[in-house]
């Protein structure tokens, strides 16, 4: 069989089993999921093993150590897989809730409710968790859903597949709710965006590369973000022990995914105060320093910034420091370098918080709190299956509630229109 022919029967079968899905007891849906996630911990051994394969080849062939980090699979990452989708199964089911309901002047009672999206194509890479979570709150929200995984993860989303697979057969659901792309031919991909009278979303997870090829080739509505340019902005008035703190997290905690701080803004006020101390501490983590000039003679090490560094997504031990004049030229410097994903604000004043929370357009703003929080785990959306920086229809990490549409309801009693 073709690529074209295998991506098409695929497509078909979700369509098909989208119809089931979509109407599916919360009851069933709880308890499919809660079969995958025993069988995760069953197969733990042989879920490492087979990405023990894709770990060895990730070597071989010089993949970036970001990229390796995101292929790992631990005994804590399989057990977090599990966890996040019994964090699922304790949302609210959002299919069949009414978001209001309004009564007109003719006796029409006018409402809107909930309803699953339909079929989700998901592209990413390097990312087996991303496989779990994306089969999880697709089928909790009564969707049928794609995944075409990359060729760096192929034996570890080919035993995911299997498994999430046999959870749908021993609960009684269609297999074709949930499938991954057996190929890693890039034809694959094209052919999945041309699928159009069977699919209604298509969501891409991975660089910016990857991102813009799915938006470019795309016949069927994409969710997106191309980079995460995330910024800190130290004020004048701050704790600075709590800055360091949360600008530290930001950068080092795991350097190689969306959320990280890519850029560290700095009122000149609290450059002198801060910035020594803070070079010293990221000096001792590894992280390289690309400075303005005022950032320079205050850490003679770090390098001189070029005007390529600013929207840089460096996904690295590298960081981007510019001490600014005033919370004006910081929330400039965002508007024009940031890429509306994260960005966060440590001061003491509620009032600057407050105008940094409004004027600040990106789909998640923070006060006083590492850009790290900006996933759907932490935020108290159970899992993620991918954060949104377009703001039709969903803008941050979209969870249950963003993997649903409404439609309108109406009752009447014999109304008709004059």
């Amino acid at each position: 069989m073709s690529v074209d022919e295998t991506i098409r029967d695929m497509a078909l079968a979700a369509k098909q089993a989208a119809k089931v899905v979509s109407v599916l007891s919360t009851d069933k849906k709880n308890q499919a999921l809660e079969r995958v996630a025993q069988k995760l911990l069953e197969e733990t051994d042989t879920i490492k093993g087979e990405n023990e394969r894709d770990l060895a080849h990730a070597r071989e062939t010089g993949l970036s150590d970001a990229m390796v980090d995101r292929l790992t699979v631990t005994d804590g990452v399989i057990a977090s897989m599990a966890n996040s989708l019994r964090d699922v199964i304790a949302l609210p089911d959002p299919v069949g809730g009414v978001t209001g309901m309004w009564l007109r002047p003719n006796g029409l009672q006018v409402g809107r409710v909930r309803i699953p999206l339909g079929v989700i194509g998901m592209i990413y890479e390097a990312r087996p968790n991303a496989t779990i979570d994306a089969a999880g709150l697709c089928l909790k929200a009564g969707n049928a859903v794609i995944l075409r995984g990359g060729s760096e993860a192929l034996h570890s989303n080919a035993i995911l597949a299997r498994i999430i697979q046999q959870a749908l057969g021993e609960t009684g659901i269609p297999e074709g709710a949930a499938q991954v792309v057996p190929v890693t031919d890039r034809a694959a991909v094209k052919a999945l965006l041309l699928q159009e009278d069977c699919m209604d979303l298509i969501i891409p997870r991975g660089g910016e590369g990857l991102i813009r090829f799915v938006v470019e080739n795309s016949k069927i509505p994409v969710l997106k973000h191309y980079k995460g340019v995330c910024h800190v902005y130290v004020d004048q008035t701050t704790d600075l022990k709590m800055a360091e703190e949360i600008s530290y997290n930001a950068k080092v905690q795991r350097p190689g995914v969306c959320n990280a701080m890519e850029t560290l803004l700095v009122h000149e006020a609290s450059a002198e105060a801060f910035l020594p101390k803070m070079a010293s501490r990221f000096k001792a983590a590894g992280v390289e320093l690309r400075g303005c000039p005022r950032t320079c003679e205050l850490v003679p090490e770090a390098k001189q910034a070029t005007e390529a560094d600013w929207p840089e997504e460096y996904l690295d031990l590298i960081l981007a420091v510019k001490v600014v004049s005033s919370m004006e030229e910081a929330v400039e410097h965002i508007a024009n370098y940031g890429s509306a994903h994260t960005e966060a604000i440590v001061t003491s004043d509620y009032n600057q918080a407050r105008r940094f929370l409004k004027e600040v357009d990106a789909s998640v703003v923070l006060v006083n709190a590492s850009t790290r929080f900006n996933d759907g785990g932490e935020l108290g959306l159970g899992a993620e299956i991918g954060i949104s920086t377009s703001k039709l229809h969903a803008y941050g990490p979209m969870a249950l509630e963003e993997l649903t549409t409404t439609k309108f309801i109406v009752f009447g009693d014999g109304q008709i229109r004059t």
